[in-house]
């Protein structure tokens, strides 16, 4: 069976990302496409290396029927989602790449990102869409929230220990690399060539980053107690990546033990021998999240990498893995390419 598709906001990083996956995936085709400000455009014109597929023209969301779509997947900004999905109808299928309705708590939602929640009751039945630790319940869900892309990274490192008793909840520093097309397509100063090329940087520093608020809600529910985690990100030089590097107060070859038995059947997360480290160069393009362990040379302490590609599983790869899911197809169709190397 063939599933017909939408994408709203196909005009972003992540919109076109997802037609790259879904051009090829055997059963589902892309009957519409939404970029309000491009509208009447091609794909072809906004993203060249899409002009050797058949793709519908750009539309406005007003001009799409819903009735002939499948499933949509939501690639708008934040608080634009909401008040988007709120005017879709109440049976389709929806997979929702932005921020809005990832956190449970309305309060948690207003506290990070700055004006109240306009779209409650449909928050209520969100689901967080880290398919690895919601798998069941993606299956039945109409409308899944897509997780952010360093919160992602982050949570594949963490889960799996704090789940085990492991680590020290009161002693975790993440430290992350971020690939520059992480903060988006719009246009940015600092994101320049000039400026951005040949250095990095530290940004939302002092525990102001939103991603934050999905930390605080996963990792707090596994522990079944209040867990804040110490976190800064770095804008890197390069495209497409995120590097965490997870440093905790933890028994590192049980560590390694936990994080490898809890991966062992999944499809897309590969856990690296004892004491190697990844690279985002051998994730890039792919669905695929690599993790490393090893010890420190203080005893008791140890340090777990992740590294996935942000435009992909942390983001569009994501979406279809969990849309694959929503439809009843397998779970790994259309995501099974290599990454691209060098």
């Amino acid at each position: 069976m063939t599933y017909s598709i939408a994408i709203l906001g196909a005009s972003g990083y992540t919109g076109a990302e997802l037609v790259r996956l879904i051009a090829t995936h055997p059963n589902m085709t892309i009957k519409a496409l939404s970029a309000d400000r491009k509208a009447g455009q091609t794909m072809a014109a906004v993203f060249p290396h899409l002009r050797h597929l058949e793709l519908p023209t750009l539309v406005k969301i007003s001009e799409i029927d819903f009735s002939q779509i499948d499933l949509c997947f939501c690639a708008l900004p934040h608080k634009t989602s909401q008040e988007v999905i709120s005017a879709l109808p109440a049976d389709l299928k929806i997979v929702d790449l932005s921020a809005d309705f990832r956190l449970r708590d309305p309060e948690a939602y207003e506290t990070w990102y700055g004006n109240p929640h306009s779209a409650i009751e449909i928050q209520r039945e969100a689901v967080y869409g880290l398919t690895e630790f919601y798998r069941d319940q993606i299956k039945s869900a109409r409308l899944v929230a897509g997780t952010g892309c360093n919160a992602a990274t982050g949570q594949y490192a963490l889960r799996p220990v704090i789940e085990a008793g492991l680590i020290d909840l009161d002693d975790i520093i993440l430290d992350l690399k971020v690939g520059v097309s992480g903060a988006g397509r719009s246009l940015k100063e600092n994101l320049l060539h000039a400026e951005l090329s040949e250095g990095t940087n530290p940004y939302a520093v002092g525990g102001t980053h939103r991603h934050l608020g999905e930390f605080d809600q996963e990792l707090s529910a596994i522990a079944g107690r209040e867990v804040k985690v110490q976190f800064i990100p770095h804008l890197a030089p390069f495209n497409r990546g995120i590097l965490v590097t997870t440093y905790v107060k933890g028994d590192a070859q049980a560590i390694h033990n936990a994080v490898e038995n809890s991966y062992a059947d999944e499809p897309f997360i590969v856990v690296l021998p004892f004491g190697q480290a990844p690279s985002t160069h051998d994730v890039r393009t792919s669905n695929f999240c690599h993790i490393g362990v090893a010890g420190d040379r203080t005893e008791g302490r140890a340090v777990i990498f992740s590294v996935l590609d942000n435009l992909t599983k942390g983001s569009s790869g994501q979406a279809l893995q969990n849309a694959n899911l929503m439809l009843g197809l397998e779970e790994t169709e259309g995501l099974m390419m290599a990454p691209v190397f060098p």
